[in-house]
């Protein structure tokens, strides 16, 4: 349901949720975030109390409906079990996941996957069984346990939530709302609790306060942050970055996946190439069309991401050469177009039909492991504050994330969340908000210079890309992190000086989450995972094993 909707229901909504002074709202529960965390936690959130979501695209552009390969989760009880799953994930993992994290994730997952079919999720069916789920295989799984629709279950499960969200009442979604800040109070023992969140409406350019008893923040992650990304647009990391400044302890912020297998010749937006590819019997080869994942990973091609991605970048380093091949030969050409219908299609369109030709790959920035720090039950270290989604650092994924863990991981810890901010529910209650505190109309002093902020983002993102990326040095880190300063204090006195505008509010945002890679990388001085530092080629267990944690100091 979004604010197009029927005028007279709009009308009353708004009649419902907007009270006392004008552009404050009041609700039980806000949604900061439409993926699949945020959209499955207002669905059921809206059993218990009035929900506002704030998204701020239209048309709910985030990083779910970009997710191709589908959802991990144990279905077969024959050829899998909750142990593999588990193993697999920890082994991935490097050392750094959190066990009890792994288990919930892994044990819950079924009953998430039940959840989101009840709520009209169209999963593949098996062929000859269609009683049963179509089961995958992806990098770094040690059986079939990848649950999808065809090859497009992002879009198909945010399809089917944005359809059962239409049922519910007492629930409305905000369009074009870009989050500015969260809004916190201070609480006794030197706590803080959350309250709400400030949002830029785009179209009209006004300010508003969403006040909340319980806040989800789910805003998903900070791809756009380097310069080739799968990530849509819209992540560039604000949520955490709001977390950052309000308080929020953030960790595990170097490990950064990059997909192996993104579409070479791309532009502002990497089109990502399944690695289900992969799992179907596609190989990766160099130029002179020679093998070379053996060398790397005894898993071949079937190797966790983190080494794929590091294998290519070095081969491509050796050669000279700007891209591997991916050759699909090895699958049927029945089977490869059934399967991976819009992968096909998609490159089809541009000049490449998977059956016949090799396909141009580079790695490409995917996936952030780090993120805002959470308890089993999303909770924050600030009170009244949950998490869900790429945003969070749940413990999952430890150095790496293990191929498709990531849906099932907004599932399932939105399922949890839901029942923590229940509970918060009769502890919290809305306060009397001062309209004066969320005055941001600001005298301007500097027109907007839309030339700062395109040359600046493209700095950054150049920046990220060349010191921060797949292989890092302690000098890169070093240039990166004195050039970031820089930058964020320019964009400090613009966006002080400025009115608000939606590009400077993301360029922000970016600028203070490369800072917090940054630091991280600094603080882990080994090589594990998804960070690799030349300067510390070894993993050093005695002194690392253990998240790096950042907290913004009162």
């Amino acid at each position: 349901m979004s604010e197009k909707q029927p005028a007279n229901q709009t009308k009353r909504l708004r009649r419902k949720y907007k009270t006392g002074p004008t552009n404050i709202y009041r609700t039980d529960f806000l949604v900061v975030g439409s993926g699949i965390a945020g959209l499955s936690f207002a669905i059921k959130a809206c059993e218990h109390g009035d929900v506002i979501v704030i998204t701020k695209k239209q048309n709910f552009e985030s990083n779910t409906n970009y997710a191709q390969g589908g959802i991990a989760s144990v279905q077969d009880g024959k050829e899998d079990s909750f142990e593999l799953h588990i193993k697999d994930t920890l082994e991935c993992g490097a050392g750094l996941c959190d066990r009890e994290a792994v288990e919930v994730l892994v044990r819950e997952g079924p009953a998430g996957v039940a959840e989101l079919n009840s709520w009209g999720v169209r999963f593949t069916r098996d062929r000859e069984h269609p009683e049963r789920l179509s089961l995958g295989r992806e990098g770094g799984h040690s059986r079939r346990r990848i649950v999808r629709a065809d090859d497009l279950t992002g879009r198909e499960v945010e399809r089917a939530l944005l359809a059962e969200l239409k049922n519910r009442e007492n629930v409305i979604v905000m369009e074009d709302h870009l989050a500015v800040d969260l809004i916190v109070r201070p609480v006794p023992a030197g706590h803080k609790r959350c309250v709400g969140a400030l949002a830029l409406d785009r179209t009209t350019g006004s300010v508003k306060a969403f006040v909340s008893r319980v806040t989800l923040l789910a805003a998903g992650g900070c791809g756009r942050i380097y310069q080739h990304t799968t990530n849509p647009s819209i992540a560039t990391g604000d949520g955490i970055a709001m977390a950052w400044r309000a308080g929020a302890r953030i960790a595990n912020m170097e490990f950064i996946q990059f997909h192996p297998t993104a579409l070479y010749g791309m532009d502002e937006t990497s089109f990502l190439i399944s690695e289900a590819v992969r799992g179907e019997g596609a190989m990766l080869r160099k130029l002179d069309g020679s093998t070379f994942m053996e060398k790397y990973h005894t898993m071949g091609c079937l190797a966790p991401r983190d080494v794929v991605a590091r294998a290519i970048d070095r081969e491509m380093k050796l050669s000279g050469d700007k891209h591997v091949w991916l050759d699909c030969s090895p699958i049927p050409r029945d089977q490869l177009r059934e399967r991976f219908p819009n992968i096909t299609a998609e490159c089809l369109s541009r000049g490449i039909d998977l059956t016949t030709d090799p396909v141009p790959v580079v790695p490409s920035a995917h996936y952030v492991c780090g993120g805002v720090v959470t308890d089993i039950d999303g909770r924050t270290n600030i009170e009244a504050l949950l998490a869900a989604g790429e945003v969070t650092c749940t413990g999952v994924h430890g150095a790496n994330r293990l191929a498709s863990n990531s849906l099932l991981e907004a599932v399932v810890f939105a399922r949890r969340a839901h029942r923590a901010a229940v509970k918060l529910m009769g502890e919290v209650s809305l306060e009397e908000v001062d309209p004066a505190s969320f005055e941001y109309g600001k005298v301007s002093t500097h027109d907007y210079d839309g030339v700062f902020i395109s040359h600046n983002r493209a700095m950054l993102r150049m920046t990220m890309w060349d010191y921060v990326g797949i292989v890092r040095s302690n000098n890169r880190l070093a240039e990166a992190r004195k050039w970031l300063k820089l930058l964020s204090a320019e964009i400090e006195r613009f966006y002080t000086n400025c009115p608000l505008n939606p590009d400077l509010v993301e360029q922000r945002n970016m600028a203070q989450v490369a800072r917090l890679i940054i630091k991280c990388a600094q603080m882990r001085k080994e090589s594990r995972g998804l960070h690799q530092n030349v300067d510390y080629p070894r993993t050093k267990n005695r002194s690392y094993l253990k998240p790096t944690v950042l907290e913004l100091k009162s």
